[in-house]
C-alpha cells in the first residue's frame, strides 16, 4: 500500500463510503504482516518509495506464492525476481506477466510512465541482467528504452545510437567480459551512469569480478557501480534518479 492508496482510503472514510472498521481492517497489516517464515513489509513503499520485492532464489515455490499473494491482496501488485516459469504457473493470478529473459514476474505496477531510462548492453549475453533492470524500472513508473549489443568490439554501433543517450535522463550500462563499456559511455555523455557487471565471460572474467573491478576503477568520474548481475538494483536506482 502506497501513500496515494492510504489517502484515498481516508477520503473514503471521511465521505462515508468506507466504514471505520473496514479501514482499520485494511490498515492492520501496516507496517508488516508476520507469516512466520516471512515478515512482509507492506509499509516499505511509503518509507522508501519502492515496495518490497520478492527475491525467489532460495525460497520454495509455496513460500514465493504465499508472499506474493499477501502483497497482491494488500496492493494489487508485486514484483518477483530470479523466478522461473514454475513459479509463474503456480501463482495463477490473472494479469501476471512472466518476463522470461529477465527471470521476473510482475503484476500491476505504476501505469503512468515518466522520464527516460536508457538501458545499454555490451553484448547479447548481457540481456537477462539488462532486462531485469528494464522491467524493474518500468514497474516502478519509469519510461524505459533499450539498446542491446553495442560493446567496445564495434564502437560504431554505440555511436549510431548516440541520440538515445542524448534523450535519456539516466543510463544503465550492462557489460561482462572486461567491463569496458561504462567508461566509454561515460566519456560520451553527461548523464548519470549506473554500471552493472555481469558474470558473462571466459575463465579470467572470474564470474564477473574482472568487469566489476574495471567499472570500480573507471577513470570516468561519477559512475555508480552495482553488484555482479544486479539488474534489479540498477533498475531501482535508475528509477529514483529518473523520478527526481
Amino acid at each position: 500500500m502506497d501513500s496515494e492508496k492510504i489517502r484515498q482510503l481516508l477520503e473514503s472514510v471521511r465521505e462515508g463510503k468506507t466504514t471505520l472498521e473496514d479501514a482499520l481492517s485494511r490498515l492492520k497489516h501496516l507496517p508488516y504482516e508476520d507469516m512466520h517464515f516471512a515478515k512482509v513489509d507492506h509499509h516499505r513503499h511509503i518509507r522508501q518509495g519502492i515496495p518490497e520485492v520478492v527475491y525467489a532464489s532460495g525460497k520454495t515455490i509455496e513460500q514465493v506464492v504465499a508472499i506474493s499473494n499477501a502483497m497482491y491482496k494488500r496492493s494489487g501488485s508485486f514484483l518477483i525476481t530470479k523466478a522461473g516459469k514454475e513459479i509463474y504457473d503456480a501463482l495463477g493470478i490473472k494479469g501476471a506477466v512472466f518476463h522470461a529473459s529477465a527471470g521476473v514476474i510482475s503484476v500491476g505496477g505504476t501505469k503512468k510512465k515518466s522520464g527516460n531510462v536508457l538501458v545499454l548492453t555490451a553484448g547479447t549475453s548481457d540481456m537477462p541482467v539488462a532486462e531485469e533492470a528494464a522491467v524493474t524500472a518500468s514497474f516502478l513508473g519509469s519510461k524505459v528504452s533499450t539498446v542491446y549489443d553495442v560493446g567496445v568490439a564495434g564502437l560504431h554501433r554505440l555511436l549510431d545510437n548516440s541520440g538515445h543517450m542524448r534523450r535519456a535522463r539516466v543510463i544503465v550500462v550492462v557489460a561482462g567480459m572486461e567491463g569496458a563499456l561504462p567508461s566509454v559511455v561515460g566519456g560520451l555523455t553527461d548523464k548519470p551512469i549506473i554500471a552493472v557487471p555481469t558474470s558473462t565471460g571466459y575463465g579470467t572474467s572470474l564470474g564477473g569480478l574482472t568487469a566489476l573491478f574495471a567499472m570500480l576503477n573507471s577513470c570516468v568520474p561519477g559512475i555508480a557501480v552495482m553488484n555482479i548481475d544486479n539488474g534489479f538494483g540498477a533498475g531501482c536506482l535508475a528509477h529514483k534518479i529518473n523520478s527526481r
